[in-house]
Parts: structure tokens; C-alpha cells; sequence
């Protein structure tokens, strides 16, 4: 080992690496946590600020390039681990890191064909994925996922306790009213029947450890959204929208509920943009006018998150089983590029709170 490489001054120079969603450099996230010089072998740990499936080629790849110039004929390895989740405090859902509530203030936006997709998005990039369907009225996620008529395991514990299991497609796991009563036994459920319902679905599921649980909420800004909102420990909401103006208005009583009950608005997603013909790939046309949740997301100061364009091939995927994500095309892009600034806003969301606590704890 050359007398001038030394573990500090690696840690000097790969700390002014900024992580690219946080805009903060390793050295101010406490990323670096060892340094190894072995022979001719550079080893590096990083902790990062969760979930990191979407950072580390760059991070990586920005610490190779920061070794080659400073240690050239040395080899390197970079490994990486998330900082603890502490979710002691909970509950219900301990194992989940992140819940993520998909909400529209109406029906007939798509909001549980972006949930699905969502979803496969996030499992191609090797994060571990569940899909918690609480449209009790009209769940849907077993269509879109080619899960129908297929029952809950359940089986009881040693203690007398019932435990379920979600039902799996793509790596993603599935939990649906849907697999639990069928659509006209659904329309009836109310009040108490409903709220066990929704008590076994939270409470009795065995989701196993989850980097994501998206929750897809039933449309609407009632008693229902809202109590399920204070029942789950969430992490942030997505709400989705069309960018007609009838939509922006339930959109807006969205944004008041969870402000109301304090949930994060990791952003919004318009859904059915545009259409263009397959015939004539330049063109756009806005169907449901444009530009609306863009607009709403800025008076609210939300993220917007990006725009799915109307495409037949969404509806064929939903309704035969498979989300589009999961195709080579345009679409499924979309929303790859969609679910990514998604994540960052997820990272960027954990980080505050964990700063928070830190700021806490030193006080």
C-alpha cells in the first residue's frame, strides 16, 4: 500500500460525493461507515438513507470514478446498506418500511391501474413490493394482477390467532377485499361488517418484511378514506388525478383530508393525459384538457410527479392481468420515470424525519 493512500484521506475524498436525490454530500449524510485497505483492494461501506435500490449504481459508480483518479492500480468494492427503519412505534405493520396511501378524491381516474403500476415498477428494481386493495366497494387489484377468484390462506397460530397470507404475482404481494367477498356481496358491506373487514386486512395479513405497501384507497374524501388514513401508519399519499377541472376539485378535497389528519403528499400523478395515435407518434391529443394537475399540484406546493398518457394497451394489461410496467414500450417508461421521482421524494421524505429525530434527540 502506497504510504499517501490512507482511510482518511479516502474518506475525505469520497465524502464530497453528494447522494442525487438528497442533494447532500456522504459526508454530511454520515454515509461513509468503513474503509478497508487490503493489499491492493479498496473496500467501502455505505449506509444510505432508504430506499436505495433507485441511488446506488450512481453512487457507486461516482465512488469507483473517485478511487481510479485518487488510487490508481487498486480495485475496489462498494457495498451499501440502508439505515435502520425504526418503526417501533407501530402498531401494525412493523416489517413494512414504507406505506404508501394511492388516493383520488373520485372514481374513474385510474387510480388503482397506477397503483398496479406502481407497484411493478418498484419490484423491477428488486425492491420488495405489496399491494393492500382497500376499495372494499369495488376492488379491482385481483383483476389487474390476474389473482381472480383466488381465496386468502389463512391459518390459525398456536395462540388461537388467525394469520393470512397475501396472494402473490410478479414478486408483488396481493391482499384484496376482492379475495375475501365477491362484487355483489361487497356493494351490501357496511358499518361494522366493514370496519372487521378492514380490521383483518390490517391487522391479521403476514406481509413478511416490504420495502413498499401501496394502499389502495377507495375513491373519495368520506368517513371511510379518512378513517383508514388515521388507522394506517403511513408514510406519505400519491393522489391521482385526470386533468379535467371536475377532477381538480375532488383533487383539492384530497389534498384537505390529509392535511387535516397530517399525511405527507409525496405528489400528484395525472392520469389520461394525452393520447396519440399509434399511426402518428408526434401528435397530441388532450382529451380532458390540459395541464390541470400540474396547476393544482403548484398552488398546493406538491410535487407533481409526471404525466400517463391514454393508451389502450394500459386497459389490456389491467384487464388480462399483467400491468403495462411490466412491457418493452413507451408506456411502461412512463412509468419507470414516474415510480423513480416517486422514490426520491420517498428518500427525501425519510431523511427529514430522521433529521428530525436526531435534532430531537440532541436537544
Amino acid at each position: 500500500m502506497s504510504d499517501l493512500i490512507t482511510e482518511d484521506i479516502l474518506k475525505q475524498e469520497l465524502g464530497g460525493i453528494s447522494d442525487p436525490d438528497l442533494g447532500l454530500t456522504l459526508y454530511d449524510l454520515d454515509a461513509i461507515k468503513k474503509i478497508k485497505i487490503d493489499n491492493n483492494l479498496i473496500e467501502v461501506f455505505l449506509e444510505l438513507i432508504q430506499p436505495i435500490q433507485w441511488s446506488v449504481q450512481k453512487i457507486n459508480d461516482a465512488c469507483v470514478n473517485v478511487l481510479g483518479s485518487i488510487a490508481p492500480g487498486y480495485e475496489s468494492e462498494i457495498s451499501f446498506s440502508e439505515k435502520p427503519v425504526n418503526n417501533s412505534d407501530r402498531q401494525i405493520l412493523k416489517n413494512v418500511k414504507n406505506i404508501i396511501a394511492v388516493a383520488s378524491g373520485k372514481g374513474g381516474v385510474g387510480k388503482s391501474a397506477v397503483t398496479s403500476n406502481l407497484a411493478g415498477a418498484l419490484s423491477l428494481m428488486g425492491a420488495k413490493v405489496g399491494v393492500l386493495d382497500g376499495d372494499v366497494y369495488g376492488p379491482s387489484q385481483p383483476t389487474m394482477f390476474g389473482l381472480e377468484k383466488q381465496p386468502i390462506n389463512a391459518v390459525e397460530s398456536p395462540d388461537g390467532k388467525i394469520i393470512a397470507y397475501p396472494n402473490e404475482k410478479y414478486d408483488i404481494k396481493v391482499a384484496s377485499m376482492g379475495f375475501i367477498l365477491d362484487r355483489d356481496e361487497a356493494a351490501i358491506v357496511r358499518g361494522p361488517m366493514l370496519a372487521g373487514y378492514f380490521s383483518m386486512l390490517f391487522e391479521q395479513i403476514e406481509w413478511g418484511p416490504l420495502d413498499f405497501l401501496l394502499f389502495d384507497l377507495p375513491p373519495g374524501t368520506g368517513d371511510i378514506q379518512l378513517t383508514l388514513t388515521q388507522k394506517i401508519p403511513l408514510t406519505g399519499a400519491v393522489i391521482v388525478t385526470t386533468p379535467q377541472e371536475i377532477s381538480l376539485a375532488d383533487v383539492r378535497r384530497s389534498i384537505a383530508m390529509f392535511r387535516r389528519v397530517n399525511v405527507d403528499i409525496l405528489g400528484i400523478i395525472e392520469n389520461m393525459s394525452y393520447f396519440t395515435p399509434p399511426d402518428m407518434p408526434d401528435k397530441k391529443y388532450h382529451i380532458f384538457g390540459q395541464g390541470g394537475g400540474k396547476t393544482v399540484a403548484k398552488e398546493n406546493e406538491i410535487n407533481f410527479l409526471g404525466e400517463v398518457p391514454l393508451d389502450i394497451r394500459m386497459r389490456e394489461g389491467n384487464d388480462s392481468g399483467k400491468p403495462i410496467v411490466f412491457e418493452n414500450n413507451a408506456q411502461a417508461g412512463v412509468f419507470k420515470n414516474i415510480t423513480s421521482q416517486l422514490v426520491t421524494e420517498v428518500r427525501r421524505l425519510n431523511y427529514s424525519k430522521l433529521e428530525l429525530v436526531e435534532t430531537q434527540i440532541s436537544i
